[in-house]
């Protein structure tokens, strides 16, 4: 394990001062730079960023609207993640909401067809004879996708959020907000985000033109952003305030009873409370439910899930994929194990492991092969590439970076540095997706593990864990722990608060076969448990003084609530 440095954002003197939920939260929301305690309330929908400053956005509303209003067929064509399924639900339901007569949905399969609208989904889309293609959570790099649908009669509207190329698809409408020229504010919208605004700016035309009326009333969207909000969790965007928004909005609808059949659904067979949900709720139990969809079989069994309205029929799905995720958790277990003896092969010191890792097992599974990435990265503090054999003499990676080096420029780098040894790649500055044929691995691995090496070079910078301080035994409080699960949303660019301390360990087991279960005193107050998930391997650690970074979250056991820690890092106390 490579050693973290912690990291306090704030002196500890500030909390011991404090006397009140409200300055508590105070302090947590400036060390995320809210600096005006009231902002972080203002979350309503009316504090959204406008739709107008999408570029491409009033060309794709007209050929949206006018397939509505001649009774056209839409085809939505979407992704096989959680973003990709929640924003195909959410374009299937918004549609048949503003009056589209016949919309249907394809996603593309993981292992037969890849990422994105290929050619060879375009043609199989031809065979639906749609009117209008509509991409969700993809498009943007789909040149030869687009083209091929060109050529088969099928105009194609491109949305997506995912970094443009060189070359954009010559699509019908493109709306990205990513896309040059776009001065759309809030740059991290997810591939639901996206769908919801060109719905709701399709809506206010629709409007403006007579078409609503007694017999076709007027839809109120809010009505999705259940599905928007799980998609933006899921995929990990940065929550700007403009994704706060929409988050906590879709949060509100389910706390209060008002989502979907299906995501009432998936919460019911993880055991989460929708009426306490949060973005950890989401992110952590929902989202790799719905995921395990598109890692093992096909996304359509999450999409099916989260179109019906029927909740035994909901249920039902949500227990599959519940099943789909046990088998998913499983496959990644073993195929971790392997990975970690690649490692050993090389060595367990992280200075003498080179600066980037790729991996390849011949018999791993490609759709669990970005967990396996990110599980790795996290051990061991190095951007990894876990490459699966996808049939016929290709390779699928899933790469996962660390903080200061973009993965997807990073993969381009190489690319463009050696011409013909990539086969295609997309993603993210720290996810990405890559095709290699199965003789060039070793000179992919050489030709990126260097292009890593001029950025971080041999050893990336020791990983630190940013704190919010030391919390007081007093502050260590069920009261505590219920204000921060309503605090937030948090996520990705805006924290779930960390804090940590030292702490006596009481008692130390093992639960659920990976997981570190503990029981702490800390200095001057009554004990409390603690869990590590995917920690069991540091069990003979948990002895003595331990210093921990944690969570301070809510336990719920039997109709019984208490506060609980979750363990992020744990190191002996010197």
């Amino acid at each position: 394990m490579i050693p973290i440095r912690i990291r306090r954002l704030c002196d500890q003197d500030l909390f011991a001062q404090i006397r009140t939920p409200e300055a508590f939260l105070s302090v947590l929301y400036a060390n995320r730079g809210l600096t005006d305690p009231t902002e972080a309330a203002r979350l309503g929908l009316g504090d959204l960023e406008p739709v107008d400053s999408l570029l491409g956005l009033e060309r794709a509303v007209d050929l949206l609207a006018d397939t509505i209003r001649e009774g056209g067929h839409i085809l939505i064509v979407g992704d096989y993640d959680a973003d990709g399924a929640t924003g195909s639900a959410v374009a299937v339901r918004g549609l048949r909401m503003l009056g589209a007569a016949k919309v249907s949905y394809l996603v593309p399969s993981r292992f037969a067809n890849g990422y994105g609208l290929s050619p060879a989904v375009a043609e199989a889309a031809a065979r639906l004879s749609p009117d209008l293609m509509l991409t969700v959570d993809n498009g943007i790099s789909s040149v030869s996708g687009v083209r091929r649908a060109a050529e088969l009669g099928i105009p194609v509207l491109v949305t997506d959020h995912h970094l443009p190329g060189q070359a954009l698809p010559e699509a019908a409408a493109i709306v990205n907000p990513n896309q040059v020229g776009c001065v759309f504010p809030s740059k991290h919208l997810a591939g639901g985000g996206v769908v919801f605004y060109l719905l709701a700016a399709t809506r206010r035309h629709l409007r403006d033109i007579g078409w609503f009326g007694a017999g076709r009333p007027e839809p109120n969207l809010a009505e999705l952003l259940d599905l928007v909000a799980l998609g933006t969790v899921a995929d990990v965007v940065t929550l700007d305030r403009n994704n706060r928004i929409l988050v906590e909005q879709g949060l509100r609808r389910i706390r209060a009873g008002r989502c979907s059949a299906g995501v009432s659904a998936l919460l019911q067979v993880a055991g989460r409370d929708p009426t306490r949900a949060t973005a950890a709720d989401l992110g952590f139990f929902v989202a790799p439910r719905l995921n395990a969809a598109g890692r093992l079989e096909e996304m359509s069994l999450g999409v099916e899930c989260l179109l019906t309205d029927d909740p035994e029929r909901a249920l039902s799905s949500a227990q599959v994929l519940d099943e789909l995720n046990r088998r998913r958790r499983e496959i990644e277990g073993e195929m971790k194990d392997q990975a970690e003896c690649l490692l050993d092969r090389l060595s367990l010191d992280g200075e003498a492991l080179p600066p980037a890792l790729c991996l390849f097992g011949e018999d791993w599974h490609q759709g669990v092969s970005g967990i396996v990435a990110a599980r790795i990265r996290e051990r061991y503090h190095r951007p990894v590439i876990a490459f699966a054999d996808a049939g016929d003499g290709w390779l699928r990676g899933s790469a996962r970076s660390i903080e200061g080096l973009h993965i997807r420029d990073a993969i381009d780098r190489v690319d463009r540095c050696h011409p013909g040894l990539i086969e295609r790649f997309g993603g993210h500055a720290m996810a990405a997706g890559l095709t290699i044929r199965l003789g060039l691995l070793d000179a992919f691995r050489a030709s990126f593990v260097e292009v890593v090496r001029e950025q971080l070079g041999d050893v990336p910078p020791q990983p630190e864990i940013l704190s919010d301080g030391e919390l007081p035994a007093r502050l260590l409080t069920l009261e505590t722990a219920e204000a921060l699960r309503l605090a937030g949303p948090w996520g990705k660019g805006f924290p779930e608060p960390r804090f940590d301390g030292t702490f006596e360990v009481r008692e130390a087991r093992i639960v659920g076969e990976r997981h570190l279960k503990l029981r702490l005193a800390p200095p001057d107050g009554d004990p409390l448990d603690a869990i590590g998930f995917h920690f069991g391997d540091q069990l003979e650690q948990a002895r003595g003084h331990i210093r921990l970074a944690y969570r301070l979250d809510v336990n719920q056991y039997r109709g019984v609530r208490s506060p609980q820690l979750v363990m992020e890092y744990l190191q002996l106390d010197s």
